[in-house]
């Protein structure tokens, strides 16, 4: 599960932030904690809040689940290799690797394509799970370039001035679900010879001309922890049509038995990344009923849609050319230029008063600690950076009614009015 989700208005109402202009997020790390801040728990909301997000499950997931209990297997049973294969025959790839998370997925399609040290992968610094670390943690340089402002996504435009001799790799995100131009950014591949990974991390059942997002990369990485509308609690799954691709991913997702005494092991370390039985249980009976969660999101959005329409300082979801259908992570809207930062800060904390649970979307990587020690700050990407101080997720889940939404919407008006917001100028 996303920390950041189920923490965000507590922390808000506990007051740990630091002080300075950025003051709200300056040392906003990537699990979504202050610094030296202590976890809370989804408890600490109550029943009565209105949570950024709900995972929406039945009676097949809990006999699923149940199924896979009574087996002999936890590790390595039916269940993943179901979920993999159901996975793959929905999505029309030919390979589907189960995993333990996102970015550990992401780090296995670095590894699968010989990336590592001495290499750069030219990824955005945007995003909620911001799997872009994985570039870092297999070695790798990222070499973080500017988005799109509205969409969120990599701009292929901007990310080919950044390609250097020692390039290997676009990392690029369909962002909260939105697709990415990825014509735009596979042209760009083919021109420079470079590999071209799809972060689906944020976005499933999402289309972009005609095909649904995960159809785009060399390989692709799906995570379903939440609030993914197909939530296992955690992990991931790769995809990729290259068999070669998906015989790496599997040895390097983890050691199996009768590889341990074989001699040419040891030329590649695996890791021990695997999904588990139950988290597969969950998969297979979510993806069993994809069609519906979809859909029941998608009631939800037009509900955000009717309410913000007339809502002056507030921009909803934008959705991009060539884009046929998105299903959103979570409902994000954009703050005005009149907002600063610490005004959205404190219409978290107001909404948080309210019970409604809200989330700054999100601190861009290169502006976190760790790569401000390798050199980055902010001004290099005042796009990202925009988003980064204005950005705001609002709860949005298949358990949401009109109702609710109304209510979030109007207290979200009065909370910026009170501010003295004003209306905004894009």
């Amino acid at each position: 599960m996303d920390a950041a989700l189920h923490t965000a208005a507590v922390r808000t109402v506990a007051g740990a932030a630091a002080e300075g202009p950025d003051a709200d997020e300056a040392l906003i790390g990537p699990d979504g904690l202050v610094a030296g801040e202590t976890p809370q728990t989804d408890e600490l909301l109550g029943d009565d809040w209105i949570p950024l997000s709900d995972p929406d499950f039945s009676e097949l997931e809990q006999t699923l689940v149940q199924t896979a209990l009574g087996g002999s297997r936890l590790s390595a049973g039916p269940m993943v290799e179901r979920f993999e294969r159901a996975f793959a025959d929905w999505l029309g790839r030919r390979h589907a690797v189960a995993v333990a998370s996102g970015t550990l997925g992401t780090w296995l399609a670095l590894r699968a394509l010989g990336i590592g040290p001495g290499d750069e992968v030219i990824c955005s610094p945007h995003g909620w799970h911001q799997v872009a670390q994985a570039i870092t943690l297999a070695g790798a340089t990222p070499v973080f370039s500017e988005i799109h402002y509205w969409t969120g996504c990599l701009d292929a435009a901007r990310a080919e001035a950044r390609i250097t001799p020692r390039t290997r790799a676009l990392l690029a995100g369909n962002v909260n679900g939105h697709p990415a131009a990825w014509d735009a950014l596979r042209a760009l591949a083919e021109r420079h010879g470079l590999r071209l990974i799809e972060d689906s991390t944020e976005a499933i059942g999402s289309r972009y001309r005609g095909r649904p997002v995960g159809r785009f990369g060399d390989l692709a990485v799906f995570d379903f922890s939440q609030p993914s509308a197909l939530c296992c609690g955690e992990g991931a799954m790769v995809v990729t049509d290259d068999d070669r691709l998906a015989i790496e991913l599997r040895y390097l997702r983890q050691r199996s038995i009768k590889d341990r005494n074989a001699v040419a092991v040891g030329a590649r370390v695996p890791l021990q990344a695997a999904m588990g039985e139950l988290g597969a249980a969950l998969g297979v009976a979510q993806l069993a009923r994809i069609d519906g969660l979809l859909e029941r999101r998608q009631s939800v959005e037009r509900s955000y849609r009717q309410h913000t329409n007339s809502f002056e300082g507030i921009k909803p979801p934008y959705i991009g050319e060539g884009v046929d259908v998105v299903h959103w992570m979570v409902w994000v809207v954009h703050l005005g230029t009149r907002f600063t930062a610490s005004a959205r800060k404190q219409i978290v904390e107001d909404l948080a008063a309210e019970h409604i649970e809200a989330a700054p979307y999100c601190k861009p990587l290169h502006q976190q600690f760790f790569y401000q020690q390798q050199g980055w700050q902010r001004g290099d990407l005042p796009l990202a950076e925009r988003i980064g101080d204005r950005a705001l997720a609002l709860p949005f889940h298949a358990h949401l009614d009109d109702d609710e939404v109304k209510f979030i919407v109007a207290t979200l008006q009065d909370t910026a009015t009170n501010i003295g917001a004003g209306a905004a100028i894009y």
